[in-house]
């Protein structure tokens, strides 16, 4: 799957003869997402030990409930896996879904301000929120939740947008 997830961002670049587009650093969820499914997962291993000490009658029962619980954790789980943050040399954009996929693009001129939300639990395990506020006001990108290392990215983010040029003169030129 991370052949496939990795794919879909690279397609997306820019490889054109003018233009050469880079990634500066791919976002991919903190691993605090998977704690859901992986708490379904254990529910699904204590509901087979029930259906191992069960009688036959109800054992069809919770075959279909270990099901359930397997499915919905795979699919939640591939969800967070597949949900792609990028911010490249020109802009930042997110790619999501399994089964389509979605793409929400912004350039980093359009970028107005970047909003850190570190809550109690993300200051303790190192992850955070982004609210984007952009010129266009794109929903794809406005808000991009559970982020690790927030602040390290909010650098990189506006270190790059700086020395691009897009917010005043680059720091190595100076005026004489």
């Amino acid at each position: 799957m991370r052949s496939v997830r990795d794919a879909r961002v690279r397609r997306r670049l820019l490889r054109d003869v003018d233009v050469h587009e880079d990634i500066v650093d791919e976002v991919h969820h903190h691993r605090v997402v998977y704690t859901v499914p992986a708490v379904e997962l254990v529910l699904a291993a204590a509901v087979f030990y029930l259906f191992l000490v069960s009688s036959v009658q109800v054992g069809w029962l919770l075959l279909v409930v270990i099901a359930a619980l397997l499915g919905h954790a795979g699919w939640r789980a591939l969800l967070q896996f597949m949900d792609v943050f990028v911010v490249t040399n020109m802009r930042v954009f997110r790619v999501t879904g399994v089964l389509s996929s979605k793409h929400a693009t912004t350039p980093l001129s359009r970028i107005l301000d970047i909003t850190v939300d570190q809550p109690f639990l993300g200051l303790l395990l190192g992850y955070g929120h982004f609210t984007f506020e952009s010129a266009a006001q794109e929903q794809g990108l406005r808000d991009i939740r559970y982020v690790p290392k927030p602040l390290e990215r909010d650098l990189v983010i506006q270190r790059h947008v700086q020395a691009s040029g897009l917010r005043g003169p680059r720091p190595d030129h100076h005026r004489r």
